[in-house]
């Protein structure tokens, strides 16, 4: 195979069976996956943009996050369906761009979402008094709008980076979607050199703002302390809860999957750690959210209400 990329027409991806049996199953449960999915998220996204009670900068910024775990999941996931009910492993160069362009988009679009999340509740509960002053709509507009610029500015340098490398070691995609790592592997040894270099400066990135979030529920655990009665500091812990399960769940998966030792890396472990990070958080998350917020709950109950009284 020529060295220029430009000859690949298309990259197989890892099937996640090679018998007929197990890939409907594959497919069945990815099916049921993803329409748990785009129904918890679907509903988190309608509830909050329909109750006006819901319009405030932590509801806000939840719709926004619903909406990159919608996209999130959409970008891996159908693709990864299509083939196990189709029984082929190929996709289209074109589709290949396109799959790591926005999967990287949304992935750094939602750890900065999360960063700024955690400012919403830091500020919450250790400047209570200020938090109609430093969250209100216009500032939580461009602190949203920050996160999204910098996950397209991200993803717009890495995959314009990693595409225009040479790939000398065939199409073969070792995982069940195009992502930098393994698209890289197939690039000549001495040609990914100025995406490493890019990909240094996006974990720095990704320190920075985690480590945002750690001094932050530093903060919010002294703050809560402080607190003299116990039915304050379980409210104040209870609206903290969801999302440092959120970002555990994001980070444990992501920081295993990219820095566990090679000593114990195999193709099934990769596949398997893969999923954790890139399927399970869209799917998980609207039920973390849901699960011990009673205001999105009676939100939900009194929309789904309104529109069965309508049908009647």
């Amino acid at each position: 195979m020529s060295n220029n990329s430009s000859s690949i027409s298309q990259f197989l991806l890892l099937p996640f069976a090679d018998t007929r049996e197990l890939q409907l199953l594959h497919f069945c449960l990815f099916l049921g996956i993803y329409l748990a999915a785009l129904l918890g998220n679907g509903l988190i996204i309608i509830t909050i943009a329909c109750d006006h009670h819901l319009h405030t900068p932590m509801y806000f910024f939840l719709l926004n996050l619903s909406v990159l775990d919608f996209g999130c999941i959409s970008t891996t996931v159908p693709k990864s369906m299509a083939n196990s009910l189709w029984d082929t492993r190929a996709i289209s160069y074109a589709g290949c761009v396109a799959q790591l362009f926005f999967f990287s988009f949304l992935i750094v679009t939602e750890f900065c979402l999360l960063t700024v999340m955690a400012y919403d509740r830091y500020v919450a509960i250790c400047h209570p008094l200020h938090y109609g002053t430093l969250l209100g709509s216009r500032a939580c507009v461009h602190m949203a709008a920050a996160a999204w610029a910098s996950g397209f500015l991200c993803a717009v340098l890495h995959t314009a980076n990693t595409f225009s490398l040479p790939l000398c070691h065939g199409n073969a995609v070792d995982q069940f979607f195009c992502e930098i790592p393994q698209i890289l592997k197939l690039s000549c040894s001495d040609a990914y050199l100025r995406e490493t270099g890019l990909i240094e400066v996006g974990a720095c990135l990704f320190f920075g703002c985690f480590v945002f979030i750690v001094v932050s529920y530093v903060q919010i655990f002294r703050a809560v302390l402080r607190i003299p009665l116990e039915q304050g500091r379980h409210k104040a812990f209870s609206t903290c809860l969801p999302h440092m399960a959120v970002v555990s769940l994001l980070v444990s998966t992501a920081m295993f999957a990219y820095l566990k030792p090679p000593s114990i890396s195999s193709t099934s472990l990769d596949l398997m750690v893969a999923v954790l990070y890139s399927v399970l958080p869209p799917a998980v998350n609207p039920l973390i959210y849901s699960i011990r917020n009673q205001e999105l709950k009676a939100a939900l109950k009194k929309l789904i209400q309104s529109v069965v009284l309508q049908q009647e």
